[in-house]
């Protein structure tokens, strides 16, 4: 169910970045007309700051990276151009076996599709996604994945898997980067007592998730000790973080004075 080593050497690029919607707050409170960044402009702000951002972004710099290295791929998700959109990417390999690669789900390496392959399996699976064995239901003209958790719980996500025609794809990139979501969202691979865990910070919670469950981290009060814990487990800059956690603050604030009016 692995990708061969010339779609992962690939992937592995991305092993430290993290996925969060800090960057889209930002660069939406900065920039005039188009708010999808570039590749090269992202790589500037990873470079500066430390962030990535969210599914859009990450697809289209796994994108770019993979049309460099001479591999097929193209994006795939789910309810474009609403506020609920995914995206991922689907890559082949030499033999045209198809591989899910979802950086904005974080998965920790791409996953087998084709049902019909010799080399796929129905069971469930270690090692694709942190904190959870998965499996892969293809489908016509989509995949179905379920999670199964530590405490016995189990989620789905599905995939069209018909490739997203690119003028489409930039045109549902600009309408996600132009809808910012009021709750602030970083997540973060982390080594972790011989495992790669996965932190979260959502919505001023935070928890650490792993094969032995859940561990909730204590709230906290303002936003420089927020900056400060995710600078702890993410490395990102902490002035950019301070500066964007209170464009969150200032959205949260907003709605609270709408919703009492």
């Amino acid at each position: 169910m692995k990708a061969p080593q010339e779609i992962l050497t690939v992937w592995s690029k991305f092993d430290e970045f993290p996925m969060e919607t800090f960057a889209k707050a930002w660069f939406y409170s900065k920039a005039e007309g188009k708010r999808q960044r570039t590749v090269t402009l992202m790589k500037a702000h990873r470079e500066r700051y430390g962030i990535s951002g969210n599914c859009f972004d990450l697809a289209i710099w796994l994108l770019d990276e993979f049309t460099k290295a001479g591999i097929k791929a193209y994006p795939v998700g789910s309810h474009l151009n609403t506020e609920d959109a995914h995206v991922g990417l689907v890559a082949e390999d030499a033999s045209g076996n198809r591989y899910l690669c979802d950086l904005g789900d974080l998965w920790l390496q791409p996953i087998l599709i084709d049902g019909d392959s010799k080399a796929f399996k129905k069971e469930r699976l270690a090692g694709f996604f942190p904190a959870a064995e998965v499996q892969v239901l293809p489908k016509e003209k989509e995949v179905e994945i379920i999670y199964h958790r530590p405490n016995g719980k189990q989620s789905r996500q599905s995939y069209e898997t018909e490739p997203i025609a690119l003028d489409f794809f930039m045109e549902a990139a600009e309408f996600s980067q132009n809808h910012v979501y009021p709750k602030p969202l970083f997540e973060k691979r982390i080594p972790y007592k011989g495992e790669i865990a996965h932190w979260e910070f959502d919505d001023w919670e935070s928890v650490l998730s792993t094969s032995n469950g859940l561990f909730p981290e204590d709230s906290l009060s303002t936003i420089e000790e927020w900056a400060e814990r995710i600078h702890k487990w993410t490395g990102v800059d902490k002035a950019f973080l301070i500066e964007t956690l209170k464009i969150y603050d200032e959205i949260r604030l907003s709605q609270e004075k709408s919703e009492k009016a």
